[in-house]
This record gives structure tokens, sequence and C-alpha cells, in this order.
């Protein structure tokens, strides 16, 4: 049994994969940022131990009080669609603090563990649109590049440790988080993948579960589309 850890885990594609890590009897914990509701629901229904965000001391006090963090998936994440005219460093100052800062901070946390160990999988959650930018998301999709440019980095430096780290980029996926494009457009970017359908939360967990799996040993500072073919 590892100890896992998810940001962002109450819900969309965080909880899904607390719950797809949970299922494979892993040791879960997870982060939320507000709604301590959904939170507790998440760990009634898996075991897994909620955090609220925002404390690195307490999140790696608490982790430790069970051994040393064997993967670390970095999901918490916002969107934001505006034209760039409309962007303000208001708006951009806070999509890469919770993007690119939040995601450093939770990798610095645990990675000396990882290099003393030997031993670690770190999984980035970026997007297809930190790929192929996005048009009247500026922000997010710099935000979502950044977050891959860090895992290629650092993936060149933990290698010689034995730690891997590797990026996930969906594509559109049918969460809350996407629910505000409305129905109508979803379907518009549904009939624009060539698999002709949207994906789920739990399509990119079960891409997770492998990524920290034994038989993604040899596989690091890689972007892994799950898009259904959207980012072709």
């Amino acid at each position: 049994m590892r100890n896992v850890l998810i940001t962002g885990g109450s819900r969309g594609i965080g909880r899904a994969c607390v719950e797809r890590f949970a299922a494979e009897g892993e040791r879960v914990f997870f982060t939320y940022k507000s709604n301590s509701a959904a939170a507790e629901e998440v760990s009634e229904k898996t075991g897994a131990i909620a955090v609220k965000a925002g404390d690195i001391g307490l999140l790696k006090e608490t982790v430790g009080k069970y051994g040393r963090l064997g993967v670390l998936v970095n999901n918490a994440g916002i969107a934001g669609q505006k034209l760039f005219q409309d962007i303000t460093e208001c708006d951009w100052d806070e999509m890469f603090d919770t993007n690119v800062r939040d995601m450093f901070l939770a990798a610095k946390a645990f990675y000396d563990d990882f290099i003393h160990e030997k031993y670690g999988r770190i999984i980035n959650i970026s997007s297809v649109w930190g790929v192929s930018g996005a048009s009247c998301e500026v922000h997010y999709s710099a935000s979502k590049a950044a977050v891959i440019g860090f895992t290629k980095a650092l993936a060149k430096e933990a290698g010689p440790s034995g730690v891997t780290v590797n990026c996930i980029a969906p594509g559109v996926i049918d969460t809350d988080m996407n629910a505000p494009l409305g129905r109508e457009t979803l379907n518009a970017l549904a009939c624009e993948t060539p698999l002709c359908r949207l994906g789920t939360a739990g399509d990119v967990a079960e891409l997770a579960v492998f990524l920290a799996s034994d038989k993604a040993s040899f596989i690091t500072g890689q972007v892994i589309g799950c898009d259904g073919g959207f980012g072709i």
C-alpha cells in the first residue's frame, strides 16, 4: 500500500482519481479548497483523508503520520474564459497561483522524500489547451503550458533518482468546471472530437492510475493526451 496525495480531490477529475486510487487499495489523501460537505462525502465513500488546502506544512504532517508519500497527483486548478483585453493582472495572478504555484509547492514539499527513497510518481494535470492554446483562454492556456514545461524539466532532474514525472493533458471533460460552457457548446465540442463524445473524469483517472503503476516505470517526461483525439 502506497500513500497517494491528490490535490483538488473533492470534485471532477480529482474526485475520480481519489475513488480510483482508493479502489486499488492505496491509502489516499486529498486536498479541497472550501466545500467541506463534498470533501466529507468523498471521505465517507472512499476512506480517503481530506485536508483543507492552503497549509502545506499541515498537509505534509498529515501524510507523514502514515509514512512517506509514493504518488503525487497535482490536479487542483481553475479555468476561465475571457477576451485577452479583459484579462486583468488579478485574473492572471490567480490563474498562475492556483495552476502553477500550488503545483510547485506540493511537489517541493515531498520532493526530498522521493529523492531519498529513490522512488516516486508525480503526475501533473495540464490540458489540451496547454498544448495548442485556446482563444479567449490565454491566461488558462499559458498556465497549463507552464505545467508542461515544469513536468519535462523536473523529469530530467528527478530521473536519476528513480522518480518519474509525467503530465496528462485532458481534452473536453464533462465536469462542472466545463459546465459554464453550456450544453450546446459542449455538444458541439463532442462533435469535433474524433471519438464523438466528451471525456469523463474516470477516463483521466484511469490514465493517472496507469502512470502511477509499475507498468509505467519507464515512462517519464511525457505529455499524454486524454482527449478522444481532440488535439490531433
